[in-house]
C-alpha cells in the first residue's frame, strides 16, 4: 500500500473490514500470522494513535445532519492529528452518488499530497473506480488481486476473463469472484474444459489464487517483501500493542474539562436556570433576603433559615448524584449494547427506592429483606436529609376530638427527633455524616469497577 488511494474491493463478507481492522491495528493480534510494515519497519506500537480511521457510522436515535455531511465531519475529525495514513471502512456507503463521488474526490486530493489512503468498499460507480491508484481483491478472505488499479482489466484478461464494453470495471470483479461465468472469454472456456459453467465457487477461488500467485507482479512483491524482512524474526515478537499517545494525561485531561465545562456553559437548563436559583438561595441564607424565587420557595418550605445546613443539603444532594452516576458507569462500562445497560440500570434503580425510606417504611420490612437497604442510594441520601431538616424542629399535633364527650384533648407537641426515631434513624452527628461516608464509599467503589472493566475491555475490534 503505497502512498495515494488504495482500495479493498469484495463482495459483502470476504473480509475487507477485517483485513482493514488488522492493518490499522485495530484487531485483536492474538491468532494472528504474519507482520504488518510500516515504511519497511515493524508496526510500531502506537499506530493506532498516528493514523486515522473513518468508521461505518449511523444511527437511527439522532438525524442531526446528512449522510455526507456526517462522513465529511468524520474525516475531518480523524484529520485533526494530521495522520500519514488514513483508514476508512466503506465510506460511500448510504450516500447519493453525487456526495460519494465529493467524498472519494477530497480522499483523491489528500493523496496527491503524500498522504496513504486506504479504503474498503464495496461495488463503486465507474467515476469513483477510476481515482484509485492500487486495487486489491479479496475472495473469502484470500487475497485474488493486489496492484496497480488499472491493471487490473488487462490482468483479468490474460487469465480468461474480459469485460465486456461498456460494464463497469468494478461491477465486472464481483461478478468474476462471486462465480457469474458470463464474465468468462468464450475462447478461453472453449480451450480450457476445466474452467466451465458447472465449476463450482470453490474451484473459481482456488483457480484464482492460483493465477494471483503466479503473476509477476505478486512475485516482484514477494521478493520486495523478503529482501526487507531478511535476517530478522518477527515469529517470537510479543503479539500484544501497548498504546501510547502522543500527549500526556495531563494535557488530556485538561481539554476534556475544558470542553465539559464548556458544554455546561452553552446548556441553558444548566448556565440559565439552575446558577439563579442556586445564587438565590445563598443570597436567602446568608442574608435573610429573598431575592430570588427559589430562595423564596426554599423558606416558604420549611427548610431551616441557617447556612450550615443548606451546604450540608446541597453537599449530600451532590453525593447522593455523583454516587448515582458513579454506579450507572460500573454498569454500563462492558456493556456494548445500550438497551441491555438500561435494562440493568433500571432494575437496580427500583429496587433501590423501594428500600430507600421514601415509599416503604423500613422497620416494617422483614428482617430476612432488611438488609437490601444497605445497598440503596437513594436511602442514605433521604437518611442525611431528613437528619439535616428535622434536627431541633417541634411539630403541634393535632387536636383530637373525643367521641361522646363535649371537649377537644390538645395533646402535646412532637418533636422531630422522636419522628426520626420512629423511622429508625440514628440522628446524632455521626448519624447524619455516616450517610456522607458511605457514599463517598461507594463512590469509591462504583469507579473502581468502572476502571477495572475499562482497563480489561477488549480494546480491539
Amino acid at each position: 500500500m503505497k502512498p495515494g488511494v488504495n482500495a479493498i474491493l469484495g463482495a459483502t463478507g470476504s473480509g475487507k473490514s477485517s483485513f482493514l481492522d488488522v492493518l490499522a491495528a485495530r484487531k485483536d493480534p492474538k491468532g494472528l500470522t504474519g507482520e504488518v510494515l510500516i515504511d519497511g519497519a515493524p508496526q510500531p506500537p502506537n499506530f493506532k494513535c498516528l493514523s486515522g480511521y473513518v468508521v461505518q457510522v449511523g444511527t437511527q436515535l439522532i438525524r442531526g445532519i446528512s449522510g455526507g455531511e456526517r462522513k465529511r465531519t468524520n474525516i475531518g475529525m480523524e484529520l485533526i492529528i494530521d495522520p500519514s495514513v488514513l483508514f476508512l471502512d466503506e465510506p460511500t456507503t448510504g450516500l447519493d452518488a453525487s456526495t460519494a463521488n465529493s467524498v472519494l474526490a477530497l480522499l483523491k486530493r489528500m493523496s496527491n499530497h503524500g498522504r496513504t489512503i486506504i479504503l474498503s468498499i464495496h461495488q463503486p460507480r465507474y467515476s469513483i473506480y477510476r481515482l484509485f491508484d492500487t486495487l486489491t481483491l479479496l475472495v473469502s478472505g484470500r487475497q485474488v488481486y493486489h496492484g496497480p488499479a488499472q491493471s487490473a482489466l488487462e490482468y483479468f484478461s490474460d487469465i480468461g476473463f474480459t469485460c465486456e464494453p461498456h460494464n463497469n470495471p468494478a461491477d465486472f470483479f464481483l461478478d468474476v469472484i462471486n462465480g457469474d461465468y458470463s464474465s468468462f472469454s468464450q475462447d478461453k472456456l472453449d480451450d480450457d474444459a476445466e474452467l466451465d459453467k458447472k465449476k463450482d465457487m470453490s474451484s473459481i477461488e482456488e483457480h484464482l489464487v492460483q493465477e494471483y500467485m503466479q503473476w509477476s507482479y505478486y512475485k516482484q512483491t514477494k521478493a520486495e517483501l523478503e529482501q526487507i524482512t531478511q535476517g530478522r524474526d518477527y515469529d517470537h515478537r510479543p503479539k500484544s500493542r501497548t498504546i501510547t499517545y502522543n500527549t500526556s494525561f495531563c494535557h488530556q485531561f485538561r481539554w476534556v474539562l475544558k470542553r465539559t465545562f464548556r458544554n455546561l456553559m452553552l446548556n441553558p437548563q444548566t448556565s440559565v436556570a439552575q446558577a439563579p436559583g442556586a445564587a438565590g438561595s445563598i443570597a436567602v441564607l446568608c442574608t435573610g433576603t429573598s431575592s430570588f424565587n427559589l430562595g423564596e420557595l426554599c423558606v416558604s418550605a420549611g427548610f431551616k433559615n441557617d447556612v450550615g445546613a443548606f451546604f450540608f443539603f446541597m453537599f449530600t444532594v451532590a453525593m447522593t448524584a455523583y454516587t448515582a452516576t458513579s454506579m450507572v458507569m460500573a454498569i454500563s462500562a462492558d456493556q456494548t449494547v445500550v438497551a441491555i445497560a438500561n435494562i440493568y440500570m433500571t432494575i437496580t434503580f427500583v429496587f433501590m427506592m423501594i428500600f430507600s425510606g421514601l415509599l416503604v417504611n423500613l422497620p416494617s420490612i422483614a428482617d430476612w429483606l432488611n438488609w437490601i437497604k444497605y445497598l440503596s442510594i437513594p436511602r442514605y441520601g433521604l437518611t442525611g436529609l431528613l437528619v439535616n431538616e428535622f434536627v431541633g424542629l417541634k411539630f403541634q399535633n393535632p387536636p383530637l376530638s373525643v367521641p361522646g364527650l363535649n371537649f377537644t384533648m390538645f395533646p402535646n407537641t412532637t418533636t422531630g427527633e422522636e419522628f426520626l426515631m420512629e423511622q429508625g434513624i440514628d440522628y446524632s452527628t455521626w448519624g447524619m455524616w455516616q450517610n456522607i461516608v458511605a457514599l463517598g464509599c461507594m463512590i469509591v467503589i462504583f469507579l473502581s469497577i468502572a476502571y477495572l472493566k475499562l482497563r480489561l475491555i477488549k480494546k480491539f475490534t
